[in-house]
């Protein structure tokens, strides 16, 4: 406890008054004090939160990078997903196409081994249908005979050739039947030498299809029919020879469709 004494000479008040004075000085010597105190604290604190606050701001940047690095991976990720995906379906036909593609090799392989048998028994049948289609054309109407004819001779000649193969052969031979096929149904209008009594006569010659040969020489005198029983030129009256000369010019393309009057052999007639 202190004690304070009263000097001599000095009167209570004023000996208060100055106790008061030392009081102040020392309170206010005591903030001051404090308030260095506080001072040096808040620098501390503001220094540890700035280095706090640096360091928090590096490790931000740090995760940002972390976090951009991995939404980098994951789309890489999913990319790479969808092509490993890409590559499954795709290999998946690729297996399909080869389970496809082996099944033709075997195949071929067979078609292969054979190939010298088919060759062997394709030849013989070549010449069979040349023979076949030379008596046709031979019983067939006489139409067209100078290009039928040529046409079974390039054949023949054909098929003695070594430069050409067995699958030309046969295309050519079908190709001919195609056309002796197409005869049937095609009318065509031309010029003509024919035997009549035992003389050459040039005519105008029409084909209707196969159902019908009759020509007419070019003054319009005389009008015939092919006879395929008799194998010869039957003469027709008078009453067919307008019908055949609008047929000729039907065929020709110089009148237009009509009607027309024509001799057929019926069955049995």
């Amino acid at each position: 406890m202190i004690r304070a004494t009263i000097p001599i000479g000095i009167s209570m008040k004023e000996h208060q008054i100055r106790l008061g004075i030392v009081s102040l000085a020392l309170f206010a010597a005591s903030i001051i004090s404090t308030g260095e105190l506080q001072a040096q604290s808040l620098d501390e604190v503001l220094g540890v939160r700035a280095v706090t606050t640096e360091d928090g701001r590096k490790s931000q940047s740090k995760i940002d990078e972390v976090t951009e690095d991995t939404r980098s991976l994951l789309s890489q990720y999913k990319q790479v997903m969808k092509t490993v995906d890409g590559l499954k379906v795709y290999n998946l036909q690729q297996r399909r196409l080869i389970k496809s593609q082996e099944q033709e090799l075997d195949e071929l392989e067979t078609s292969i081994e054979n190939v010298t048998l088919i060759e062997r028994q394709i030849g013989p049948l070549i010449e069979r249908m040349i023979d076949g289609l030379d008596k046709f054309v031979s019983l067939d109407i006489p139409f067209l005979m100078d290009e039928r004819t040529e046409r079974l001779n390039f054949l023949q000649e054909t098929l003695d050739r070594a430069d050409v193969s067995v699958a030309e052969k046969f295309s050519q031979v079908l190709q001919a039947y195609q056309v002796e096929n197409s005869y049937g149904s095609t009318i065509e209008a031309y010029t003509d030498v024919i035997e009549l009594d035992g003389k050459s006569r040039q005519v105008d010659m029409l084909k209707w299809g196969r159902v019908s040969l009759v020509f007419q020489t070019p003054d319009g005198e005389t009008t015939g029919v092919w006879d395929n029983n008799a194998r010869a030129w039957f003469i027709l009256e008078d009453r067919f020879r307008l019908g055949v000369r609008d047929a000729i010019r039907i065929a020709r393309k110089t009148k237009t469709v009509d009607l027309v009057r024509l001799p057929i052999w019926a069955a049995g007639e």
